[in-house]
């Protein structure tokens, strides 16, 4: 909210909205690992709609589907094209960890688009722990299906042999970044878009151009929409290109 500032102004705080606090207090109350926040709720509230999609929508199996069985079978076919055409048919397996992954970043990024709802993968507590996860997921199965092999991924074959050295250095050291990038990525897009939207919505309040920033907070909605949307696909397709490294370290 935008609220009248000491010398009659106004004063934004844009990122008030993604102060983590108990759902039963305010910020700054103590919290345990037991307490319910709102960073809880808005997750928690993601896997719900997760379920009901694929669990309540989908129940009929309709041969011609409903619009919820449809939405479904759309997400599933788009996701699973995804996961052949960039893994290839051996990483077919793996599909329902990927899929879910998808799933809970989109929903958490369209839920977080509700008036007055909060941001969970806002935050790089969520996403990072979502990218470690799969880091740590590719690193053990790239090892476990390949062995010492697997190191044959930072060994740049196809360069001259003097400077294969200095390849796997940078080899190895983007390796370990791709967790740092891979989170930052998605909590850096949301919380800059959320924040934007938050601004034009308290220079809404002043009526000399309350007009033009109604149409920015309707345009930048919009775009917020797109965001939450391309941010779920490019985690997921990353996903997909590591989880391709680790079971085609050579490739």
């Amino acid at each position: 909210m935008a609220e009248p500032s000491a010398e009659g102004g106004l004063s934004f705080h844009p990122m008030d909205q993604f102060m983590i606090k108990p759902l039963f207090g305010e910020y700054g109350d103590p919290v345990s690992w037991y307490t319910v926040t709102n960073l809880t709720l808005w997750m928690g509230l993601a896997v719900v709609c997760v379920a009901g999609l694929f669990v309540f929508a989908t129940r009929g199996r309709a041969i011609i589907p409903d619009r919820g069985q449809s939405v479904a079978e759309l997400a599933y076919g788009f996701v699973y094209k995804m996961v052949e055409d960039v893994t290839g048919k051996d990483a077919v397996k793996y599909f329902p960890y990927i899929f879910t992954l998808f799933l809970f970043i989109l929903f958490a990024n369209f839920l977080a688009l509700i008036p007055s709802s909060f941001s969970p993968t806002s935050h790089i507590g969520v996403t990072a722990v979502l990218a470690f996860a799969v880091f740590f997921a590719v690193t053990i199965l790239g090892f476990v299906k390949n062995g010492a092999s697997f190191l044959g991924l930072f060994w740049v074959t196809s360069a001259p042999l003097a400077i294969r050295p200095v390849l796997a250095v940078i080899e190895l050291i983007s390796y370990f970044v791709r967790p740092v990038s891979h989170s930052i990525r998605l909590a850096g897009n949301l919380t800059a878009g959320h924040a934007v939207l938050k601004v034009f919505a308290g220079f809404a309040q002043v009526a000399a151009i309350s007009p033009f920033a109604i149409l920015g907070v309707a345009a930048i909605y919009g775009l917020e929409v797109l965001v939450g949307f391309i941010q779920a696909y490019v985690f997921t397709i990353l996903t997909c290109v590591y989880l391709k490294d680790a079971l085609h370290p050579n490739h």
